[in-house]
């Protein structure tokens, strides 16, 4: 059976590649959405929660993000013992509380709290990379995780100009509200049309031993180690552009009204590139892919340190620069999702769990460490950005011995529906 014949069973109706791949897309939407929608109200929420410093309107973002790392390291554990889909219906269910009570707050240290704890709640979608692991493998995986990012990145598209425009017909609150709208529809699409992909003689038993001994194979793994921190130093970088955007379009540009748009374009081009990976993938390689992608983001960096530097940057030059730079994200980052779960398919939970919570955290560091650099320039955007993809590169030199480009043969197999990740080779 071939992936684009393959279907899921344990419905009454099997659901088919491309719904799975929607519906896995939907349920990594949620996150975006939490993140990107409520980005045209930062300067609102400052203002109506009465915060002295502006650049602290950021932490609405980092407060969701460090929520997000830790909670991956419990939602991957329970997959693994409890299987997916239990887990990911308990997380939602807490997605659309935490969201709710987000926007009936009149604090905003319980904005924050509540923030966290809607992080933690949206951890629980690390598990869709679980389930894509327990049915693909190698460049298959790759391809699925590439459709899944096409369509998970329509939201950042979008979620601004919702924002936007929730903003003109209603009070900042209910964007909030609308994020739990949608993860209520997500929670009865996954409910009547997922079934569990880990079959019950995979579950683990939670002892210390099964679980110190998962820790060691995916933190023991040089592969999956290094290319699970060159993710969170790249994700830095986009931690600290979401975090800046609001402020630059506002304060550098003057234009604060265009930055949904702006916004939907840079991230328009990480949807088309993460479209070409998913039909070039399987021809060329992941490594030969992510590993260009990762020099064009370095040299592309470099050029926006000089024209930042410059003090003339026009808007039209910052945007072209930030969609190439998004572009090679998108390349880089779903290839190096998959290369870093391919050698710990066995324990795909904790696996994803604890790349999930390294990548994430660390991102998360990184880009508010780069976010509270910003001096009313795009300076330490790029700057940032260049830093971290410099990093990156030693990371993945250190995974491949220094040996870029290095093509890894890896067979393209699809494991029978619950056969689980222990089937992967």
């Amino acid at each position: 059976m071939t992936n684009q014949d393959a279907v899921l069973v344990g419905r009454s109706k099997p659901i088919g590649f491309a719904e799975f791949v929607a519906l896995a897309a939907a349920m990594m939407s949620t996150q975006a959405l939490a993140v990107d929608a409520m980005l045209p109200a930062l300067p609102t929420i400052v203002r109506a929660l009465h915060v002295a410093n502006a650049n602290h309107g950021q932490w609405v973002v980092t407060a969701y993000i460090v929520g997000l790392a830790t909670g991956q390291l419990f939602w991957g554990v329970m997959s693994d013992r409890y299987g997916r889909r239990p887990v990911l219906l308990t997380g939602l269910s807490l997605y659309v509380l935490a969201a709710t009570l987000c926007g009936l707050t009149d604090s905003f240290v319980a904005l924050l709290g509540w923030r966290l704890t809607h992080g933690l709640a949206a951890a629980s979608v690390v598990v869709t990379r679980s389930v894509v692991r327990d049915l693909y493998s190698g460049r298959h995986m790759a391809r699925v995780m590439s459709l899944t990012f096409i369509v998970f990145l329509m939201v950042p598209v979008i979620a601004p100009s919702l924002g936007q425009l929730m903003l003109l017909l209603a009070p900042w609150r209910y964007i909030f509200i609308v994020c739990g709208g949608f993860a209520t529809l997500v929670w009865l699409w996954a409910l009547l049309r997922l079934p569990e992909t880990l079959h019950p003689e995979y579950r683990l038993i939670l002892t210390r031993s099964h679980i110190a001994g998962a820790i060691r194979l995916v933190l023991g793994n040089r592969i999956s180690l290094c290319y699970t921190l060159a993710m969170g130093v790249m994700f830095g970088s986009l931690l600290a552009y979401v975090g800046m955007v609001q402020q630059i379009f506002s304060e550098v540009f003057h234009r604060p009204r265009l930055m949904p748009t702006m916004f939907a374009l840079c991230a328009g081009s990480m949807g088309v590139a993460a479209f070409l990976n998913s039909r070039m993938v399987e021809r060329l390689g992941m490594r030969r892919i992510s590993h260009s992608a990762l020099l064009l983001f370095i040299i592309i960096g470099a050029v926006h340190v000089l024209v930042a530097e410059s003090g003339i940057e026009p808007l039209w030059a910052f945007v072209l620069l930030q969609s190439a730079t998004m572009a090679c994200f998108s390349l880089s980052m779903s290839n190096f999702g998959a290369m870093a779960m391919e050698p710990v398919g066995s324990v795909a939970g904790i696996g994803a769990s604890l790349q999930g919570f390294i990548s994430t955290l660390g991102g998360a560091v990184v880009g508010a460490m780069i976010g509270r650099q910003f001096n009313g320039s795009t300076l330490p955007l790029a700057a940032g950005a260049l830093g971290c993809g410099i990093a990156s590169l030693l990371f993945v030199l250190l995974a491949e011995n220094g040996r870029l480009f290095r093509g890894h043969h890896s067979a393209a197999t699809v494991t029978a529906p619950g056969a689980g990740a222990g089937a992967a080779h």
